[in-house]
């Protein structure tokens, strides 16, 4: 498993729903707890769709 740059973390952060940013800050201890869950989630989402990066080493061959 790769290591996220803080760039991709950031965008996978504000590509978050906006309810999910902002109720962190909520009084409410369950709105924090689901806007928690919520960003963790597009975060995981964010990771299964993220591209994998060639590694240069290795040669190419076509199919």
């Amino acid at each position: 498993m790769n290591r996220p740059d803080s760039l991709w973390l950031a965008q996978s952060l504000l590509h978050a729903p906006g309810w999910a940013r902002v109720a962190l800050t909520a009084p409410n201890e369950r709105l924090r707890e689901n806007a928690a869950l919520e960003l963790a989630q597009s975060i995981l989402a964010a990771w299964d769709k993220q591209q994998p990066i060639p590694d240069i080493r290795q040669m190419t061959f076509p199919i």
